[in-house]
């Protein structure tokens, strides 16, 4: 058996390489809208929800409370997000989109296919991969 513990036989190494060249090519496209890659996912997922709880944001975003509640900070002082406590449960801090967070959306409509087209790979083959992606994260 060959030895495992080459670079080239580790799934890490190629994940870590892929995700963080990602995060690269979304960095100049984001900067158009003067918002981090973490912020745009908090966005993406009150742009269908349009309301959240911050536990429910984590949940989605797997993200932990000490790194999303600085991020939401961020984005309240940007004016795209409210934070409100709840009236029936004041520990329970309410995320929903401000009108300017709303309109931001439109800006960002085009960015999925802009990032498409600079890879070299087809749309199926990038959901081949999230399905693959999303498969193993589940477990």
């Amino acid at each position: 058996m060959e030895d495992l513990l080459k670079l080239e036989h580790q799934i890490c190494f190629p994940a870590y390489a892929f995700s963080r060249n990602l995060t690269n090519l979304y960095r100049p496209l984001l900067a158009k809208l003067n918002i981090t890659y973490p912020q745009y996912l908090v966005l993406m997922v009150l742009w269908e929800h349009k309301q959240q709880t911050v536990n429910q944001l984590c949940e989605k975003l797997l993200l932990d409370t000490g790194t999303l509640t600085p991020l939401l900070k961020r984005l309240e002082q940007k004016g795209l997000v409210n934070r409100t406590r709840s009236k029936e449960d004041e520990r329970v801090v309410m995320i929903s989109l401000t009108a300017l967070g709303i309109q931001l959306k439109e800006s960002a409509k085009n960015i999925p296919m802009e990032l498409v087209n600079c890879m070299n790979v087809s749309i199926d083959e990038l959901f081949q991969l999230k399905n693959i992606l999303n498969k193993i994260l589940q477990r």
